[in-house]
Formats: structure tokens, C-alpha cells, sequence
């Protein structure tokens, strides 16, 4: 006997067409076949692609963790910011699409306590309600687009790949060519020798140190 459908067996699929074959393979015929109904009765429980991919953004950042726990005890506002975007980029990175999902999604009804409890946060820390929200959106644009650039770049490696950084005939002709750009071949030589994710987390620094400075003065000296 086939389970009865629900809109959790709906996003559960989509999110297996996503992981299997991205964005594009996610179809309203295609999760119905995975279930074994008509298209239609898909929409008695999701009314549209819209809706869908805001409902399967929510599970993907369920999946990363608790969603808007907030910091642990004791633990100071900006570096749980720093800690939950890690998290996030690290969940969004490892499922293909997933950056494209989350980008421009809504949250859900279910999500407004646990933003609002973020939210408070925040605000406890000294920024108006508003400064607030545009902090969570803010790293919520910069890890959403940094995942969608390092997937693009792990796409591009696979055919074209970063060269060795010891490779010596590389760093060669790499200096002969750039000869007269002696500060772009040194910035490229110096970021070879760094991992990927370096870029990330530079820019979650500048962030977040950001944040930190205007609104909780500079660390003690």
C-alpha cells in the first residue's frame, strides 16, 4: 500500500532530484513520479515552484544544524554569527544547487519564534530591530553567494584546474607573462599556496569584525 503523500515526502524528493541531478531536474512530473501520483495532486500540498524551493531551503537549513538556536551559553554574538555561517557554507557547498535554492527564498510560518529569537540577540547587543535584520540578511547574501561561486569554480576546475603552486615551470611562465603586473603575480602566487575556502573566510572576517566594531567597540588590547 503507498503512503499517503504529505508535503514533507514532497520536499524530501525534491531535495533527492536536486542532490541527484540539480536545480533543473527538480519538476512537479518528476517528483510525482518518485511517488507514484499525477502531477496534480502535488498541488493539494505545494501551489507552486516558488513555494517549493522556500520549503526545501527551510530542510536544507534544518539539515545544517538547529536553525536559529542563537549562541550557546556564553558564547559572544559575533562569533556565533562567524560560527553559524561556517556551518551554513559548509552545508550549502556539499549539496549541488543548494546556493540557487536559498537564494531569494522566504522563510516559513514555522521559522518566525526562532528568527525572532535571533533577532533578540541582536538587538540585546545594541542595533535597532531593523540593523538586526539586515545582519542576518547581509551574511545570510555573502555565504549564499560565496557557495554559489565556489560551486561554479569546483565546476570549472574539473575541466580546467588550478595549477600546482610548486610547479616551477608554471610559476615561470606565469612571471614571464605577467612581467609588467608584478602585484597581480605575486597576489596569485600567494593565493595558490592558500585553501579554497581562505577566500571565505577572509571576507566572513571582514564581516563580522565589522559588525563587532560598530556595535560592541574593539576587543580589549
Amino acid at each position: 500500500m503507498r503512503a499517503p503523500v504529505t508535503r514533507e515526502a514532497i520536499v524530501a524528493a525534491a531535495l533527492e532530484l536536486l542532490t541527484e541531478d540539480g536545480l533543473e531536474g527538480v519538476s512537479f512530473r518528476r517528483i510525482a513520479g518518485r511517488l507514484g501520483v499525477s502531477a496534480p495532486t502535488l498541488y493539494w500540498h505545494v501551489d507552486s515552484k516558488r513555494q517549493l524551493m522556500d520549503l526545501m531551503a527551510d530542510e536544507l537549513l534544518h539539515r545544517t544544524g538547529p536553525a536559529y538556536a542563537g549562541p550557546a551559553p556564553g558564547q559572544p554574538w559575533w562569533e556565533w554569527l562567524r560560527a553559524d555561517a561556517q556551518r551554513m557554507f559548509s552545508a550549502l557547498v556539499a549539496t549541488r544547487d543548494a546556493p540557487r535554492v536559498l537564494a531569494g527564498n522566504r522563510p516559513s510560518p514555522e521559522g518566525f519564534a526562532g528568527i525572532e529569537r535571533v533577532l533578540g540577540v541582536l538587538v540585546e547587543a545594541g542595533m535597532t530591530p531593523g540593523q538586526a535584520q539586515q545582519t542576518l540578511f547581509a551574511i545570510g547574501a555573502y555565504v549564499i553567494g560565496s557557495a554559489t561561486e565556489w560551486q561554479a569554480e569546483e565546476d570549472r576546475q574539473r575541466t580546467q584546474p588550478l595549477p600546482d603552486p610548486d610547479d616551477a615551470a608554471a610559476n615561470a611562465l606565469r612571471a614571464e607573462v605577467l612581467a609588467d603586473q608584478p602585484l597581480l603575480s605575486a597576489a596569485i602566487r600567494e593565493l595558490l599556496h592558500r585553501p579554497h575556502q581562505a577566500a571565505f573566510e577572509y571576507g566572513l572576517d571582514l564581516l563580522v569584525d565589522g559588525l563587532r566594531a560598530r556595535h560592541a567597540g574593539p576587543p580589549p588590547s
